[in-house]
């Protein structure tokens, strides 16, 4: 069956063609690798070399040079290749830019030489205007005035009856430069197709022409009668009418990019190739590192969109918002390509009756959304991802080394300079906090498509309070002493001989984290005060939102410490790979900190010889002892420990119970209070077999330890504190606990005491285990472990030690022993 079925039938005209159209098959496997270079094609390419009809729109940037005169070697390669695809018996329609260009050159030689001086003074003004307006800068520079410039306008269109603005007088030029150029670049497809022995006809459109349904006839029946005879249309917009006269969104093109997408629609085209002077659409501006050439633009896609080019009036956004247009559902026009039309083979590439692998696959594709060709291309693009996942661990190897290098310049740098760069990053969430929210929202738009679980889409959600708040806690983080070269011991070995225990930078952690766009920022901010080099790897269902961080961060480094310590001290892993293929890395990774799932913090314990610092689970309790007796206090801290954010990791799980509390008292009974709170704030409580049992649950929970990470938690009497201490030790996480009690109360100094656990609160919610809250500035997690870090992890976490032996003049050990030392050992601590 084919991929490119069509919703709308064809007319009639285009009946001899519909079926070799509908040949064009399902769409295999590529790899983009600069220009997609492959041994083989895939299907959704292949697919298009059974084209019947092709309509190619060579953009301003292709067809003319900075200077607006036409590029020779690029046209002569595109009138080639436009030959060898007409002698195989396919219809090529073009629409050319250009004119306006090639006129310009024409009109300021012919206008030097019929002006005065104060005239020539004011023409090389004006030309400079219609640079400046063309990059869109709408500067306005003036040597001789406006009255100059209207005086030479109207001497050049002859137009003295009528005034003119100064703008108008611009639009007025270009038209007639538009007039000029025309004839220009007939004249010369004319020379160049002539010498392939083919012919080509103009043809010149308004946006009229589309409206007006005579005149729509009339171009349909000259299109057709032209390709008939094998001659090929020259399309372009009749400017010298039209007067480039600015488009608004109810116009049918705004430039030659729509004007293309439309014809290609009107004219029933299987195929639309826009050529434009990059090699195609990528996920950023192509001049900056890192970019990526997209071989397949999908409907979810979000790129980074560069400058323009000089000449013309489109650019990548409206070649994408074109390619769109062309294949939106519904129109004739099944598929479109963005190519590089400075690529003097990329036509061929596309159309060439076989694939040539020394050419390659080039460009990106556009397919009609839900068709068989769009899904053929996006398991393709799975595919190709999955398969180039091999390679994950050497890209990542090469990027742990970049940011161990990088590192190690940052932890040269006074910590006034360290200080800045945090304070840059700080201002740069702030002030890109728009560009954030944006990418945030697609992740959160797509984990809506996908149905992602309730607890990771709220983990997933930046807001502005959550960027002000890891703002916040950056600058807190810089506001802290120098944690790096503390003295931590110093002693005299002997006399001359002095050892001293430092403080320094672990080397390179590996964070891998799920669904926790505001981890980077908070891990990043703590790795840059600590003079650590990071390798992140994020979920993909916040791919956008830690792309979009990772870049502000990168610029924030760059610009805050003056260009002397490059972006790759923080790098971000975004291939694919497997997880197993990262945490081989032993001899370049010196930490892995996991933060997610249960699920993925135990698979990375058990599949590393990388030191891992983590928690696995975050089943915290709070204790509600008997001498807790005020049931509205009680309450308001249980229900904060539950909803201020349940998907948090030291969000409250289980609520314990003494069983004095199920007991009226002068306050009321706090148990029932405490639960009808719960339920009021929307939480649902399941009953462990002693609450099932003295009614105050309706269902029961299935198992004594659990993390829900919403709006769920168990509920469970006990005996006494002791029962309370046993019960956290068996089915706790030794993440944190809390007890409630009376201010006198013994037991609350006992709990704190006996609990074996990370973080253990006295009357305070378990929310408060946190690196900003404990004035730490942020943290990379919280760490259940005995060794090295326990706890909410901030720079201390991150740092280690090393010994340094200060020796004044020589010392060998030699000289310290035998029967008659030299030397003796004083071991005195300074």
């Amino acid at each position: 069956m084919s991929c490119f079925m069509s919703e709308i039938p064809p007319r009639p005209a285009d009946a001899k063609r519909q079926q070799a159209s509908n040949d064009l098959g399902d769409t295999s496997h590529f790899v983009e690798n600069g220009n997609i270079m492959s041994s083989t094609q895939p299907e959704s390419r292949k697919a298009l070399r059974n084209a019947r009809r092709i309509l190619i729109k060579a953009g301003t940037s292709v067809v003319a040079n900075d200077e607006g005169r036409p590029s020779l070697t690029r046209l002569g390669a595109i009138c080639e290749q436009v030959a060898e695809i007409h002698r195989r018996g396919i219809e090529v329609i073009m629409v050319s830019s250009g004119a306006t260009g090639m006129g310009k050159r024409l009109m300021r030689k012919h206008g030097r030489m019929n002006m005065t001086m104060a005239q020539m003074a004011s023409f090389g003004d004006l030309h400079r205007l219609g640079e400046e307006e063309g990059a869109n800068t709408r500067r306005v520079r003036s040597l001789s005035g406006d009255e100059l410039k209207k005086k030479f306008f109207d001497q050049v269109v002859n137009s003295n009856e009528r005034p003119h603005t100064l703008h108008n007088s611009k639009k007025t030029y270009d038209s007639a430069c538009a007039a000029a150029g025309q004839f220009e670049m007939m004249n010369l497809y004319n020379a160049l197709f002539s010498q392939m022995e083919i012919s080509a006809a103009q043809v010149l459109l308004t946006e009229g022409d589309f409206r007006d349904e005579d005149h729509l006839n009339n171009l349909h029946y000259s299109v057709e009668r032209l390709l008939s005879v094998g001659i090929i249309p020259i399309i372009n917009e009749n400017d010298a009418v039209s007067a480039n006269r600015g488009y608004t969104e109810g116009d049918l093109f705004s430039d030659n990019d729509s004007m293309a997408a439309l014809c290609a629609r009107s004219f029933s085209c299987d195929l639309l190739i826009l050529l434009t002077d990059v090699k195609g659409v990528f996920d950023r501006p192509p001049d900056e590192a890192g970019a990526k050439l997209l071989p397949f633009y999908s409907q979810t896609q979000s790129v980074g969109i560069g400058e323009k080019s000089k000449l013309g009036r489109g650019g990548m956004a409206s070649k994408i918002a074109a390619a769109q247009t062309a294949v939106e559902p519904g129109s004739p026009c099944r598929a479109c390509l963005v190519l590089s039309g400075t690529d003097l083979d990329s036509i061929r590439s596309v159309t060439s009756k076989e694939f040539d692998p020394a050419v390659g696959l080039k460009g990106t594709l556009f397919a009609t959304p839900g068709s068989a060709l769009e899904k053929q291309a996006l398991k393709e693009m799975e595919d190709s991802q999955s398969a180039g996942s091999g390679s994950v661990s050497e890209a990542a190897r090469q990027m742990a080394t970049s940011a161990r290098d990088q590192a190690r310049k940052l932890q040269t740098l006074p910590h006034s300079e360290r200080q800045a760069i945090l304070y840059a990053v700080a201002d740069a969430l702030e002030a890109q906090k728009e560009s954030l929210l944006a990418a945030n929202k697609i992740d959160l738009d797509n984990a809506e498509k996908d149905g992602t679980a309730l607890p990771l889409v709220r983990r997933l959600k930046l807001t502005d309070a959550k960027l002000a708040t890891l703002s916040s806690g950056i600058r807190q983080i810089a506001d802290q002493p120098d944690p790096l070269g503390v003295v931590k011991a110093k002693r005299e070995l002997a006399d001359g001989l002095i050892l001293s225990q430092i403080t320094v930078p672990i080397g390179v952690l590996m964070i891998i984290f799920e669904s926790r766009p505001d981890s980077m920022p908070q891990i990043s901010a703590l790795a840059l005060a600590s003079g650590n080099g990071l390798l992140l790897k994020g979920g993909k269902e916040a791919a956008h939102s830690n792309e979009a961080i990772h870049k502000v961060i990168g610029d924030a480094i760059e610009k805050g410490s003056g260009g002397k310590i490059k972006r790759d001290i923080i790098a971000l892993v975004t291939s694919r790979g497997q997880v197993a293929d990262m945490l081989k890395l032993d001899d370049v990774v010196d930490l892995v900190i996991p933060r997610g799932s249960n699920a993925l913090v135990s698979y990375i314990k058990a599949n590393t010889r990388i030191p891992v610092l983590g928690h696995a689970d975050g089943v915290c309790h709070v204790y509600v002892d008997e001498s807790a007796e005020d049931s509205a206090l009680v309450s308001k801290l249980v229900v904060d420990a539950k909803t201020d954010y349940p998907s948090a990791c030291n969000a409250m799980e289980t609520l314990l119970l003494h069983k004095g509390t199920l007991s009226a008292n002068s306050a009321g009974n706090v148990a029932m209070s405490v639960l009808m709170s719960l339920r009021a704030a929307g939480v649902k409580c399941l009953g462990g077999p002693r609450a099932m049992k003295a009614g105050l649950c309706d269902n029961a929970a299935k198992e004594m330890k659990c993390e829900y990470g919403d709006l769920t938690c168990m509920v469970e009497i006990v005996e006494n504190t002791e029962e309370a201490i046993d019960w956290i030790h068996k089915y706790g996480s030794g993440h944190t606990e809390s007890i409630v009690c009376a201010e006198d109360s013994d037991a609350g100094e006992e709990f704190l005491k006996r609990v074996d656990a990370a973080c253990v609160f006295k009357n305070a919610s378990t929310r408060f285990a946190d690196g900003f809250r404990f004035g730490l500035g942020a943290e990379v997690g919280i760490s259940t472990g005995r060794i090295h870090a326990r706890g909410p992890v901030g720079v201390e976490g991150l740092l280690t030690v090393k010994w340094q032996l200060r020796s004044s003049g020589i010392n060998t050990v030699a000289e310290y022993g035998g029967d008659n030392p030299q030397k003796y050992y004083t071991h005195k601590d300074l």
